[in-house]
């Protein structure tokens, strides 16, 4: 087919432009080679869409520039006027849009395009290549760049979501849950992160442990595991206790050996803590790695101090029960030292019990130790006996107790017919009694029974001293043989005082007696015993025995919590908690 091209340019008269679309001049006079039967067709044929005019003044002349979009065919304009200079600048005609505007409506703009052409193609497919949009050489510039650029935004978004669904696949597939994952940097291969799952199970971490902690698997290999395990090998830590080192505290993957770890293992050091100690302790509470310096660790550890511990005895304390640097002053170990204070314990014994058993901190107040000491009153200890017991024998404090008091009173009950009251004077004179098992009372029943002993004198033997329960049998035979062959006293001076049992043959019973039969002195089990050795050589200086001197039994003392240590000054103890509040 024919194309039509229409090239129009005006004097800068705009009468003369108006009359162009005014008069209903037809453009097909200016195209050459036209036949009739196609001016025919494109006046039928043709039906105006949308069209511009556009003047604009150019030093003395103006350009017009109209085009048309029609339809059913296309008529578009495409400049084939070379470049025009305005104002310095080359205007490329082939990079500026015009549309030549044809038919029967006429609308005027006024625009700053410099010329008009009109062009028609006669075939599709030449049309197309002449007549392509501005918005076309756009879309071709931008594809044919893309081959050299970047990718977008969006782009590596979606790459990023879909490399973390592959990832997430495949931990599925291993049974680890993914979903506390999201938010975290995680490699974008399945085969780094099956490194890191392979390398967590070789150190002995199961699925489950990942689970339970599964932000571990953001932590690198190579920048993270690696270093830190190595500076725990190169402490001390033992290979053998890594799995359990890490099930009990995974964060310490994530941590850096120069800003996290050694700031600590260098405080644990200037606590007095032995360094071949240190790796002991991480193994015990490896979450102490995770403490501030300034915080918990160095504030519990001072009002240790305030009340009673021994400076020199911190390194100690710590290294048995590494557990005091978490705890909170005013949350945990004050409200457990005011509340031993209230069952009448002063607070430098208290401090003294913790120097002696730190892990006595970690009995909880409201569900351990609270409770057992309402289970104390309830089997018979009364309120005034509650912190000897409880110096006594810290442990009753924390441990399960109610069955075993029940437990207890039911056996002796059953060998020995104790009472209730009885049994309450048993566990105040030893609470130990307790967590003695079955076996080893029935043994030291059956002992005394066989030494010639009656039921209720067993019985008042036990309830005077309960020790006779948890002594050695060997001892206990050689301490009666020599009772019955040297010293020719009655099984009712045992009665008045069994403690004679706990006493040593050789260190204090056959001294003691030869020095008496020197003097030729009659006196009781419990003048010649009961006694320092200072106090039994000022007794052997008098002429006769004063009976208010001769103690029946032994009883626990609790000065012997309060004696003041020689390198102690006594400021140490006078430090006020209220700090801690």
């Amino acid at each position: 087919m024919a194309m039509y091209r229409f090239i129009r340019v005006c004097l800068p008269s705009e009468r003369q432009i108006a009359q162009i679309f005014s008069s209903g001049e037809n453009p097909k006079a200016s195209y050459s080679g036209s036949s009739k039967a196609d001016t025919n067709k494109q006046r039928t044929d043709q039906k105006l869409i949308f069209y511009s005019l556009t003047v604009q003044t150019l030093k003395n002349m103006k350009v017009l520039s109209y085009t048309g979009i029609t339809r059913p065919s296309l008529l578009l304009a495409h400049p084939e006027l070379s470049a025009i200079t305005f104002r310095g600048h080359p205007l490329n005609p082939s990079l500026t849009p015009r549309i030549l505007s044809l038919g029967e409506k006429k609308i005027s703009l006024t625009t700053r395009t410099q010329y008009a052409v009109v062009e028609r193609a006669g075939s599709s497919s030449l049309g197309s290549s002449l007549t392509k949009s501005p918005s076309t050489y756009v879309g071709q510039k931008q594809r044919g760049s893309s081959l050299y650029s970047r990718p977008s935004l969006l782009e590596m978004k979606n790459d990023r979501i879909a490399n973390r669904a592959r990832v997430y696949e495949f931990l599925r597939g291993l049974g680890i849950i993914p979903d506390e994952l999201d938010g975290l940097e995680l490699p974008v291969t399945i085969e780094v992160m099956r490194e890191r799952v392979d390398f967590l199970h070789k150190l002995g971490l199961t699925i489950e442990d990942i689970n339970n902690y599964p932000l571990v698997l953001g932590c690198s290999v190579k920048k993270n595991m690696v270093p830190v395990l190595d500076y725990l090998g190169k402490l001390g830590v033992r290979k053998s206790t890594f799995t359990d080192f890490l099930r009990r505290y995974p964060q310490v993957l994530h941590s850096s050996v120069v800003i996290d770890l050694a700031p600590v293992v260098k405080y644990l050091q200037g606590m007095d803590i032995k360094p071949n100690d240190v790796p002991r302790v991480l193994e015990r509470y490896p979450e102490v790695l995770g403490f501030k310096l300034e915080g918990t660790m160095s504030t519990s550890v001072a009002y240790l101090v305030g009340i009673g511990v021994a400076r020199r005895e911190i390194g100690g304390v710590l290294t048995r029960y590494p557990e005091i640097l978490g705890m909170r002053v005013g949350r945990v170990i004050k409200p457990f030292v005011d509340y031993l204070e209230s069952l009448g314990i002063p607070r430098l014994a208290v401090g003294r019990l913790i120097e002696k058993r730190p892990y006595i901190l970690g009995f909880v107040l409201d569900d351990q130790v609270k409770p057992n000491v309402e289970a104390l009153l309830e089997f018979g200890v009364k309120t005034v006996s509650l912190a000897s017991v409880v110096a006594q024998y810290p442990e009753i404090i924390g441990i399960d107790l109610k069955p075993k008091l029940l437990s207890q009173w039911s056996l002796l009950n059953s060998c020995i017919d104790v009472g209730p009251e009885d049994f309450g004077i048993v566990v105040e004179k030893m609470p130990q009694i307790v967590s003695l098992s079955q076996s080893p009372v029935l043994k030291h029943v059956n002992f005394l029974k066989n030494c010639g002993f009656s039921l209720q004198q067993v019985r008042k033997m036990v309830v005077g001293c309960p020790q006779l329960l948890a002594l050695n049998l060997d001892i206990m035979k050689l301490n009666f043989d020599y009772f019955q062959t040297e010293m020719g006293k009655e099984l009712d001076d045992l009665v008045a005082f069994p403690a004679f049992f706990t006493y040593g043959l050789e260190s204090t019973i056959k001294p003691r007696h030869w020095k008496v039969v020197k003097k030729h002195l009659k006196c009781s089990l419990g003048w010649l015993l009961n006694c320092s050795d200072e106090k039994f050589q000022e007794r052997m200086n008098y002429d006769s025995i004063d009976m208010e001197e001769m103690e029946m039994e032994p009883s626990f003392n609790m000065d012997t919590l309060l004696e003041p240590r020689g390198d102690e000054s006594s400021s140490e103890n006078e430090d006020s908690d209220e700090e801690y509040m």
